[in-house]
């Protein structure tokens, strides 16, 4: 008996240049376990198409009638636990934090070689946060020069092993491409990610980023 096929997961696409919607479905689309459930041109047509729950959001910053973040935060208001990534040309650092502290999982430049697409989709269901390098150091930038105090250190210190796996997350890249710097299976590079949130009492890349460079973790 023919086993039965898995259920794809829903992206729907806030994105208002057509070329770069249709460009996106067809990278979404050649990945097996995706498809593309809904397109959207403005942040009005997003917000309504939010009516059938997706599975995964990917929202573009600028749109003719407004900001992506406004999409972001009505997802977040009817769907607390939607995953929601950021793809855009905007990489300055205040729409990088307003959309973080917005809600946003992930974030990648349009112009980002380092991530396909497809693989950035599956991180950020598995509970991580694709962020381009030059994001990430947005990121690090922020809180370093914000001169925030230090946080008590965290509850465990890491390994050296899971210290490498921060570095390299935070250089955004994804679990696989990290398994293989460090030859390691994909699987452990996903519990030693595990143990660094645990560790740090966080849920995402982007909070891990955060609470390490607050900790100076980053620059052992």
């Amino acid at each position: 008996m023919d086993a039965k096929p898995a259920t794809k997961l829903n992206v729907f696409i806030v994105e208002d240049d057509a070329v770069t919607r249709e460009s996106l479905r067809a990278r979404i689309e050649a990945h097996p376990r995706l498809r593309v459930g809904a397109t959207s041109g403005t942040a009005a047509e997003g917000v309504a198409a939010l009516a059938a729950r997706p599975d995964v959001l990917l929202v573009d910053l600028g749109l003719p009638d407004g900001n992506g973040i406004d999409v972001i935060r009505a997802a977040l208001r009817r769907y607390p636990d939607l995953p929601i990534m950021v793809i855009t040309v905007f990489g300055n650092e205040k729409r990088v934090i307003a959309a973080i502290q917005a809600g946003a999982a992930g974030y990648l430049l349009k112009d980002d070689p380092t991530h396909e697409i497809g693989a950035a989709i599956e991180l950020l269901m598995q509970g991580g946060s694709p962020i381009s390098p030059a994001i990430a150091r947005h990121l690090i930038r922020h809180f370093q020069e914000h001169g925030e105090p230090l946080p008590a250190a965290p509850r465990e210190t890491l390994t050296t092993r899971e210290l490498e796996v921060l570095a390299l997350a935070t250089k955004g890249f994804s679990y696989a491409e990290i398994a293989q710097l460090l030859g390691l299976s994909t699987n452990t590079v996903a519990s030693y990610t595990k143990h660094i949130y645990e560790k740090l009492a966080v849920g995402s890349r982007s909070e891990a980023i955060y609470e390490a460079s607050r900790l100076g973790l980053l620059e052992r």
